[in-house]
């Protein structure tokens, strides 16, 4: 099986080599891991894939060949009591969960401090404590419609206002082929903005056509100039709910790569705050602050968000709410500064537009962005053209 892994990797144009491979098979021979799937993932690419660029290709040729593995067979099983526990996640009707009633942000917190101090112990399936599998406001793997998260997983249900966890997102890959011509030719439809500076280029190959006919006297040939001169600035929400766009998203990262000659993007969680990204491998490490980019970028930008806006309200309204830290301003206090400084702007939003009234959260932000928020679909992104081509 882990041949054809390797051969499968190599396939996938991702340059492993086969010292690289026995490297692996030593580390499997010597027991550095259990069966899990995921911690041999992590030790696969670990031995394997030597420059961070090919992180991506790797987790998709990963996925697609270990899809509904659990663990690696030959390797001796020692399950976790802890695994053993969070697999049995609680299952609540829906009855049971309109019960539960909500903290609210303040109480939440007050409440979670309290119970830090008191607990001494582990537990599981309860609602008061810090645990896994019950419907306490506070752990993981259960259920409760507003509460804090302790743990890298999610019970798939997407209502923490907090998330005790250092998470780790990846960059979107821009060299995805789009999936569909239908979103290409969306997209160029941006080459209608004005053009800014010279309006035609040297055409090399018709000039020397041309200085040939002439008997060798230069003859200069131009023509209008392929790429607009249109200046972008993208911000990308990446993680959580986002997870379930990331094909769509990526389709769109790597056509507007192709469109702009003019291009800075960034990415943000949720919501954007005092500090932005641009390698999600090293986010904490090389975080820039927005009012940099405020500063180096002009009014002349084109200013487009991509985000489902599918958060807390917290994380919009409240100082603090963001899930992963402590933000001393409001996110929507720094959407407005963005707006402010770059009038021309658009969300772009790969939720199905009929959801949008079913989220608060997408309700705020279309407020703040005064409607110019449009689906990521055809009629969606033309429409979006259409707004930033305005003269404002």
């Amino acid at each position: 099986m882990l041949t054809d892994f390797f051969l499968h990797l190599k396939a996938s144009q991702i340059p492993v080599s086969t010292k690289e491979f026995l490297t692996l098979l030593e580390a499997l021979q010597a027991g550095v891991i259990g069966p899990s799937i995921d911690d041999f993932y992590i030790l696969a690419r670990a031995t394997l894939v030597k420059d961070e660029s090919h992180y991506d290709k790797f987790d998709r040729a990963f996925g697609s060949f270990f899809k509904g593995i659990t663990e690696i067979p030959g390797l001796e099983a020692d399950i976790p009591e802890d695994w053993l526990r969070r697999a049995v996640q609680r299952m609540l009707s829906p009855e049971e969960k309109a019960r539960l009633e909500k903290l609210g942000w303040d109480k939440l917190m007050e409440e979670f401090k309290q119970r830090l101090q008191e607990q001494k112990e582990h537990h599981a399936g309860g609602n008061k404590w810090i645990g896994t599998g019950g419907s306490s406001p506070f752990g993981a793997h259960g259920y409760h419609p507003e509460g804090i998260r302790v743990g890298p997983e999610s019970a798939g249900n997407r209502t923490a206002v907090k998330v005790w966890d250092q998470r780790q997102y990846r960059n979107l890959d821009d060299s995805v082929e789009l999936g569909t011509r239908n979103i290409k030719v969306a997209l160029r439809r941006l080459r209608r903005f004005a053009r800014e500076g010279a309006q035609e280029e040297l055409d090399l190959d018709g000039t020397i056509a041309a200085t040939a006919r002439n008997a060798g006297w230069l003859d200069l040939k131009m023509r209008p100039e392929r790429h607009n001169a249109v200046k972008v600035l993208m911000f990308f929400d990446v993680g959580g709910s986002m997870d379930d766009h990331i094909k769509v998203c990526e389709e769109l990262f790597s056509a507007v790569r192709g469109e702009f000659k003019h291009l800075e993007y960034f990415y943000f969680h949720n919501c954007v705050y005092e500090s932005v990204w641009r390698d999600n491998q090293r986010r904490f490490a090389t975080k820039r602050p927005l009012q940099d980019v405020l500063h180096t970028y002009g009014p002349d930008y084109k200013l487009v968000f991509v985000g489902d806006a599918t958060m807390s309200p917290y994380e919009i309204m409240v100082p603090g709410g963001s899930v992963e830290h402590f933000n001393e301003e409001p996110g929507a206090e720094w959407l407005r500064r963005l707006l402010d400084a770059y009038p021309s702007a658009c969300w772009i939003n790969p939720q199905p537009e009929p959801t949008w009234p079913y989220r608060q959260s997408i309700t705020l932000i279309r407020q703040i962005m005064t409607d110019r928020m449009f689906p990521l679909t055809i009629d969606g992104l033309e429409r979006a053209m259409r707004q930033l081509s305005r003269k404002t």
